[in-house]
């Protein structure tokens, strides 16, 4: 008897013969692009020229989408605030004319506090959030208050009522106090002020905090993990300057040129520091 081949075997050699279906193309990362500057003190010695020549360095290149000034922008408290409308209008005008139509925020410094309502006037408010651009609104950028070495009742207000729904990015002047930091310890936070920062956090909102960047050490200083019991992916830096103001060209003058990925869910923030002699 002859013996017949079934349709199994022919449905088999067919299946293999059909091409397999391609992977799924990976979403491209968004990147965007922003630069850190601090410590400029526009209207010390030659703080002003130098500021002018390192601004267009920092938005000139890799399409800056924000520019975050971290405080003591200007020496308005210097002789009793006596130049600090000056003082204010040079740094704005600077800032104004080099950025065009990039967004920028600054913080309050120290050199800043006495001479608030001006500070307010051109700079816009001490303490707040709003969405970092380029994000969707899925990123808050939050800069504080603490220019005389305390968070003022807003910001804590501020970290207090922080939603876990977003990711931030925060910048005050004043460095925390974290294990490991070389900054003179004059110009970092208190143990007490430092914890008073993270534990107005909410739980659930720690590991939504991308970066954390501080100024007032007049150099850089990073430490990317494990910067407190509780935050185990938030990375902390802390800024150069960009004046003449206790500013060592040899290596502490410059900014950060920083970028914040989105790939999918995951959220990163890196910063590179570039010096300028």
């Amino acid at each position: 008897m002859r013996r017949q081949v079934g349709p199994t075997k022919k449905r088999s050699l067919a299946s293999k013969l059909q091409p397999k279906p391609s992977p799924m193309l990976k979403a491209k990362a968004h990147i965007v692009n922003f630069a850190v500057i601090g410590d400029s003190h526009v209207g010390y010695g030659n703080s002003s020229s130098i500021f002018r020549n390192l601004l267009p360095k920092a938005v000139g290149s890799g399409n800056k989408r924000f520019v975050i000034f971290g405080g003591d922008n200007t020496q308005a408290g210097a002789n009793h605030g006596n130049n600090a409308n000056a003082y204010y209008k040079d740094f704005k005008d600077t800032v104004t004319s080099t950025l065009g139509s990039i967004p920028y925020k600054a913080s309050i410094g120290n050199w800043e506090a006495s001479t608030q309502s001006l500070f307010t006037q051109y700079l816009g408010a001490v303490e707040g959030q709003m969405n970092f651009p380029g994000t969707q609104g899925k990123v808050k950028y939050v800069w504080l208050n603490c220019a005389m070495g305390q968070f003022s009742p807003g910001s804590i207000n501020l970290l207090k009522n922080l939603d876990d729904q977003y990711y931030y990015i925060i910048d005050f002047h004043w460095p925390l106090k974290v294990s490991g930091i070389t900054v003179d310890p004059s110009h970092v936070l208190s143990t007490s002020e430092t914890n008073n920062f993270f534990s107005s956090i909410p739980t659930k909102v720690r590991d939504k905090i991308l970066a954390i960047f501080t100024h007032h050490g007049h150099l850089f200083y990073q430490k990317l993990s494990n910067i407190y019991p509780g935050y185990n992916k938030t990375k902390f830096f802390v800024c150069g300057c960009s004046g003449d103001y206790k500013c060592k060209p040899s290596g502490d003058r410059g900014y950060y040129n920083a970028t914040l990925t989105i790939n999918g869910s995951v959220f990163n923030v890196d910063a590179f520091k570039v010096t300028v002699t």
